[in-house]
């Protein structure tokens, strides 16, 4: 249990007021501009988008040489991220930026990419991103003047266009690209939705993987000799009535009904401080609705307690929208089931909550209001410190209206948009159709979301004629 303990605050909270002893670790390094010794500290801490970084500082007394980088200490998130951004005021410029060592950065005005992995990790703004290519740009050009005159014009150019990109001359269009998911560009009207930035997750290739660290098992294990596999064919032939410590079970033997009836538990780690904790799985069925998977976790460590909840079917073959008017307690206590791909809109309060950002979860409406509030506080959080005095104005008030809302003094509609139409919120009617306060609409997904979804490529009905047809054309390419 000591060295649990110990594990959670391997990564402290960056909070000074609750944090007031958080220090740093220094170690002697070498400065790589000089070459004598200098010194690097290391901050091991939390903050919201990263959860978990080492914030890395140098400096050298000798030259006067200093940097400073960022990197993430916790998971690779299971997507890569790409934020496409407008740069059209001056407020944008100031845009708050965190990027990985995997982050690319391209400005398409320029056709200028910055390549992953040519650059550290760092927390910067959109300018500081323009000033850096800035230094790097003219870091050389005296001695590329006198060597070479023509490519020294040519860079002087560039720099010139970016210096005008700084000056705003023209709106630009900056889209940041990280196959680690661990990248962030701020919302300056948050908690409102940003008109200006599209956010868009992808699969990450096996090449992009591999450029991570990840392998799947096949990759990495040893192909097997002959012997092994006359031996393993060996195993696989001896009879059922065998003694041994696992054995196949039988059709029929486990059906679905005892499945429902039981909570499965299975070992995983803490999401907060990587304790070992157990997970309870139930399959249930939601009345009028469809089969689920609640997962439900609790850290006897930290005392995390998340719940999720998994679609026990496929994808539907529309998208719903679900507008649901709350205007007292027992529209409160309306059960909700979420699922990852919904979004989720507060017409009044001009709140807008993209898909994944709450996850899926079977909850209320007063627990769901309550989620995106814990949700909003930790994403804002970690500039809050360094917000002007309108944007903390700005987010004090609609704190003040969300908390009113929570309490029941405020009505709200709230409006989920779910493209794979796996999401549900209760019916105060006994035979499950929409009441007075409640309202569904189903609709046909675009071309976007069914690519988005994976389902533009997917063929579930003949695919194995199609392979007989490949076969066929390669004999006769043949």
């Amino acid at each position: 249990m000591e060295t649990i303990a110990e594990q959670s605050d391997v990564f402290p909270k960056l909070n000074v007021e609750e944090e007031p002893e958080l220090s740093a670790t220094e170690v002697e390094s070498m400065c790589m501009n000089c070459h004598e010794n200098g010194t690097t500290r290391l901050l091991l801490t939390q903050i919201p988008f990263y959860k978990e970084v080492v914030i890395m500082s140098f400096f050298c007394d000798h030259c006067g040489y200093e940097n400073n980088e960022i990197q993430p200490g916790g998971e690779i998130a299971p997507k890569g991220i790409e934020f496409r951004t407008e740069i059209v005021t001056p407020r944008d410029l100031n845009r708050r930026v965190v990027k990985s060592d995997f982050s690319c950065i391209r400005i398409e005005e320029l056709d200028f990419e910055i390549p992953a992995q040519s650059q550290k990790g760092e927390v910067t703004t959109v300018e500081g991103i323009i000033d850096r290519v800035v230094r790097g740009l003219d870091q050389d050009q005296p001695v590329r003047r006198i060597q070479h005159p023509e490519a020294a014009e040519q860079i002087d150019a560039f720099i010139s266009n970016l210096q005008k990109l700084k000056e705003l001359e023209r709106p630009f269009t900056l889209t940041l690209t990280d196959i680690s998911g661990n990248s962030f560009v701020e919302n300056p009207n948050a908690p409102q939705k940003d008109v200006a930035t599209t956010i868009s997750y992808f699969q990450r290739t096996k090449e992009q993987n591999h450029m991570l660290g990840i392998f799947a098992h096949d990759e990495v294990a040893d192909k097997p000799s002959n012997d092994a596999v006359e031996e393993s064919v060996k195993l696989e032939s001896v009879p059922e009535e065998v003694d041994s410590l696992l054995k196949p079970i039988r059709e029929g033997a486990w059906p679905l009904e005892e499945l429902q009836g039981e909570v499965l538990q299975f070992q995983t780690h803490c999401p907060e401080c990587a304790a070992a904790c157990d997970t309870n799985m139930k399959v249930t069925t939601i009345p009028h609705f469809k089969e689920v998977v609640i997962m439900a976790t609790v850290c006897d460590n930290c005392g995390l307690r998340t719940n999720e909840v998994k679609p026990g079917g496929g994808i539907e073959e529309q998208g719903v929208k679900i507008e649901v008017s709350v205007r007292g307690r027992i529209d409160f206590a309306r059960d909700v089931l979420k699922s990852e791909s919904c979004s989720l809109h507060i017409r009044e309060l001009e709140c807008e909550v993209g898909a994944g950002a709450l996850g899926g979860r079977f909850t209320t409406i007063e627990g769901l209001l309550t989620a995106m509030r814990e949700q909003l506080v930790e994403s804002t959080g970690m500039f809050m410190d360094s917000n002007d005095a309108e944007t903390k104005e700005r987010m004090d008030k609609f704190f003040g209206e969300l908390d009113a809302a929570i309490a029941g003094d405020k009505p709200l509609t709230i409006v989920m948009d779910d493209p794979t139409g796996n999401s549900y919120v209760q019916s105060l009617n006994d035979d499950g159709t929409p009441d007075t306060a409640l309202r569904i609409i189903r609709y046909h997904r675009s071309y976007d979301q069914n690519e988005e979804l994976g389902l533009n490529d997917m063929k579930t009905e003949n695919y194995a004629e199609e392979e007989k047809t490949e076969e066929a054309d390669k004999k006769e390419n043949c």
